[in-house]
This record gives C-alpha cells, sequence and structure tokens, in this order.
C-alpha cells in the first residue's frame, strides 16, 4: 500500500494516546466528491513515465475504466482469481499526510465486480466499528477471509488484520496476533491457494538487506519461524509478493533504475529461478487472474512530484 505512507505508524501513536481517535459518525463521502476539484486525471497520453512491458507474453498496459480510476489515487489492486472482482487502496489526494488520511472518511479499501462486461463503481470495504477511525489497506481475499493492513483505534503502529465475509459483507475483524505482527514483522503478504504458505516482505534481521521476501509455513494453525527466499533477494527492496494459484510463480516488486518495476521468479525443480523483469518505470504491486492477466499500480509523476496513480492491466496474449 504505497500510498499509505510510514508515516502513520509515527502518528497513530499519538493522535490515539491523545484521545483525537474518537471520530464523529457523519455520512461517508463518495470518492468523487473528496477529489480535489483541481486534481488532474491523468492518461496515457499525458504520461511522462508510462509504464515499460519487457515480455512479449502480454498485451501492452492499459488503464482500467473511469469505475475504478479517478484523479485520485488507486493502488495496491488484488484480484480474485476468477478475474471477476478487484479490491484496491484508494485515497482522494497523494499529496495529503497518512494523518489526513486516517481522518478524511474516504480513504480505504474499495472493491469492483466485472458485470456484464464492464467494471462497476466501485464501492467502499467498511471494517471498522462507525464513529472509530481506522487507515486500512493491502487487502489480500482467499475464501471468506479478507487480510489486510490497518491503523487503528486501540493498536500502535500499521497491522495485519482479518475480517470474514458473512452475510453479505466484511465482519469481525480480529488482530492476527503478535508473532505475526512484531515478532516476524510481517508487512504485505499473500498466502498460497493451499493456505499452507504465507509469502510476505519485511525489513526484520537475517535478511539480505532492505525489504527481503519471507515465507513462514502453516504447520497445525500455528506459523512457523520465517525462511528467507534468498534466491529473489538481493541488498535493494523487494517486496509485495504474489503467488500464483499453481504455486510456481512469484512476483514480486523490486527497484529498477530509481522506480518501482515488477518481476516474475518461476519454480524449477523446487527451487526459485533467478528473476525477470516483466514491467518497468512506476509498475509495481503485481496481481494475476487465472488467465495470467497482470494488474498493477502505476504511478503518475511528473517533473518529480507524484501526481495520481491508477489500476492498470496487461492482457495475457
Amino acid at each position: 500500500m504505497t500510498l499509505c505512507i510510514v508515516a502513520v505508524v509515527a502518528f497513530v501513536a499519538v493522535i490515539f494516546a491523545s484521545g483525537l481517535g474518537q471520530a464523529s459518525e457523519v455520512p461517508l463521502p463518495s470518492r468523487e466528491s473528496a477529489i480535489p476539484t483541481n486534481a488532474v486525471k491523468m492518461s496515457p497520453a499525458s504520461d511522462q513515465y508510462p509504464p515499460i512491458l519487457h515480455s512479449d507474453n502480454w498485451e501492452l498496459p492499459v488503464p482500467l475504466s473511469l469505475a475504478i480510476n479517478t484523479a485520485g489515487g488507486e493502488d495496491s489492486p488484488f484480484i480474485l482469481p476468477d478475474g471477476n472482482t478487484l479490491y484496491f487502496f484508494f485515497t482522494p489526494d497523494v499529496s495529503k499526510p497518512a494523518e489526513q488520511q486516517l481522518t478524511d472518511h474516504v480513504t480505504g479499501i474499495y472493491v469492483s465486480h466485472f458485470e456484464n462486461g464492464s467494471w462497476t463503481n466501485a464501492s467502499r470495504v467498511l471494517l471498522q466499528t462507525a464513529g472509530k477511525l481506522a487507515l486500512d489497506g493491502a487487502a489480500f481475499v482467499q475464501g471468506n477471509t479478507m487480510w489486510f493492513a490497518s491503523a487503528r483505534e486501540g493498536y500502535s503502529g500499521m497491522n495485519l488484520f482479518t475480517a470474514e465475509y458473512v452475510g453479505g459483507k466484511w465482519s469481525n475483524w480480529q488482530y492476527t496476533g503478535d508473532k505475526l505482527n512484531l515478532e516476524y514483522q510481517v508487512g504485505e503478504m499473500h498466502i498460497t491457494s493451499d493456505g499452507k504458505t504465507m509469502y510476505f516482505h519485511s525489513p526484520r534481521p537475517g535478511g539480505m538487506g532492505g525489504y527481503d521476501i519471507w515465507t513462514t509455513e502453516n504447520v497445525n494453525g500455528v506459523w512457523q519461524p520465517p525462511q528467507n527466499v534468498a534466491a529473489v533477494n538481493t541488498d535493494g527492496n523487494e517486496g509485495w509478493p504474489f503467488i500464483t494459484q499453481d504455486g510456481n510463480e512469484l512476483w514480486f516488486t523490486r527497484t529498477y533504475l530509481g522506480t518501482p518495476a515488477i518481476y516474475r521468479s518461476s519454480k524449477v525443480n523446487g527451487s526459485w529461478s533467478s528473476p525477470e523483469m516483466i514491467v518497468s518505470q512506476f509498475a509495481g504491486e503485481p496481481s494475476l487472474d487465472m488467465q495470467g492477466n497482470l494488474y498493477f499500480v502505476h504511478h503518475f509523476f511528473v517533473n518529480g512530484t507524484m501526481i495520481e496513480a491508477d489500476i492498470y492491466v496487461a492482457y495475457h496474449k
């Protein structure tokens, strides 16, 4: 969730400790109404640094429809395997600091469905009790369980939570515990389709430098000590992992020539291969459906300043 900046970790400790965390119950604004009136909607035609495709297996990346992308910031896409449901993070103004995202009543997780050949207008996924503050993002959904990152009342910093889909809505959100959050220092994560292995990024000690990608195995309901995925890690940053349904491809984000780029590693004889770059230039947080269509976030920069962010797709040939 790259637009939900790390500064929120320090900020929430102050705002909740001071008693400022009690938000009044107010009608939630629409995404469009919260976007500044002077915001510029970027397009491929006005993009100074468009995403660059490095593979012949996909079509050139294109932004999704205006039902999803606005002049605000759409980030952290997660597509369900059937390709018909897309979760993502939204904030109306990418220039605003985390403390203003936390209190604007609109920043958070949204969902859109592909119906009758087009995406529906995205709607907010509420994951906090009415009247309380939370900054939610980085959704991962498997079955009726959502994992998500959140800064919220009663907790220090950004932590992992889960929610259950019951009766047509997400509810029963719960803290995932100190082992994952404090001991293992789990960042954005993805769980294999069999539910046995969690891939995550972390700056935890023992890595190769910066963010590394790690795994932890679920044995009888207990997440085991993490193992470093050394085959894909460097002394830079590797993170935002995604595992295909068959478990044979590991997709992730790595910095290339100063901007985020998307890489893929394939499993060969049980080991991860040397990663290959698929999309570069302000492209990150990959998510794929069963057809191999690649969804990712693209950040628009003009003269060194981020203007907005959109969700892009590169369709598999």
